[in-house]
C-alpha cells in the first residue's frame, strides 16, 4: 500500500480511505464508546485462564486502553491485548502514550494474509491458537468499501477463525453514503462503492455470515448517540 494511500484527500480531515481519521477520539470519545458495552457481551473464562483480546483498527489507542480497563472491572484474569491498525503513523501515536506493558500494538493490514504473522506470534507467544474476544469498532464499512462483498465476507470469516467471540460495531448503510460523498468532494472515491450488492442490508447481513455454522448472537445493545449498535457473538459450544 502506498503512503499516500492513507493520507486524507484535498483539505479535509475527514475525507480518508480507510477510516484512519487522524482525530478520531476527539469527536467520539473512548469513554464514551465504553457506555454501550455490557457485562453480559463477554464469555466465561477460567479464573486462572489469561484472557487474550485482539482490537482490530484501533487508531491511536485510546479505546484499546480503555476496554482493557473495562475488562479488570469483569475478570480478575490476567489480561493480553493486542491492537492492530491500517495506519503506522497513528500506530507510532499509540505507542508513544502507551504505559501498559499487557497492550501491544502493531501497524497490520489484517487482509493481507502475508502480515499475519504478528498475529501468529502473539498467540504463539501465549501458547493458544485462538483470541477469546475480538474487539471490531466501526471497522467493517472500510472493509467493505476497499475490498468489496466478497472481501467483507472473508473479513468476517478472519474473525470467526481466530476467536472464541466477537464483540463488533458494524457501520449502517447511512454511513456508507456519508464516506462517499465526503470522498468524493475531496476529489477522491471509492472505486467499489456502486458494485456493492449487499447495501441497505449490511448489518443483518453481517450477523447472518457470523451466525451461521459455529457462532451465536448473545447480545445487542440499544442504539449509541451516533447510530451504532454493539453486537456479541460467541461460538455455540
Amino acid at each position: 500500500m502506498k503512503e499516500e494511500e492513507l493520507s486524507f484527500m484535498g483539505t479535509d480531515p475527514g475525507a480518508v480511505k480507510y477510516g484512519n481519521f487522524i482525530n478520531y477520539y476527539s469527536f467520539h470519545s473512548a469513554k464514551q464508546r465504553i457506555e454501550n458495552l455490557h457485562p453480559n457481551m463477554f464469555p466465561s473464562l477460567s479464573p486462572n485462564e489469561p484472557l487474550l483480546c485482539l482490537d482490530i483498527g484501533c487508531n491511536t489507542g485510546e479505546l484499546t486502553q480503555e476496554l482493557y480497563l473495562y475488562l479488570k472491572t469483569i475478570y480478575t484474569n490476567k489480561i493480553h491485548m493486542l491492537a492492530i491498525d491500517i495506519d503506522h503513523n497513528l500506530i507510532q501515536r499509540a505507542h508513544e502514550t502507551n504505559i501498559n506493558t499487557n497492550i501491544s500494538f502493531a501497524a497490520l493490514d489484517v487482509m493481507n494474509e502475508t502480515k499475519y504473522e504478528i498475529i501468529k506470534k502473539f498467540l504463539t507467544h501465549h501458547k493458544r491458537k485462538l483470541f477469546d474476544i475480538i474487539f471490531c469498532f466501526s471497522v467493517t464499512m472500510w472493509i467493505h468499501l476497499n475490498n468489496g462483498d466478497e472481501g467483507l465476507k472473508k473479513f468476517l470469516g478472519i474473525l470467526k477463525e481466530c476467536s472464541r467471540s466477537i464483540i463488533i460495531e458494524p457501520q449502517p448503510w447511512s454511513c456508507y453514503r456519508n464516506a462517499q460523498r465526503r470522498i468524493k468532494k475531496s476529489g477522491g472515491n471509492f472505486p467499489l462503492y456502486e458494485k456493492l450488492k449487499i447495501r441497505s442490508n449490511v448489518e443483518l447481513t453481517i450477523e447472518q455470515i457470523l451466525t451461521e455454522k459455529s457462532y451465536k448472537k448473545i447480545y445487542e445493545s440499544t442504539n449509541s448517540s451516533w447510530n451504532r449498535k454493539i453486537k456479541s457473538f460467541q461460538i455455540d459450544s
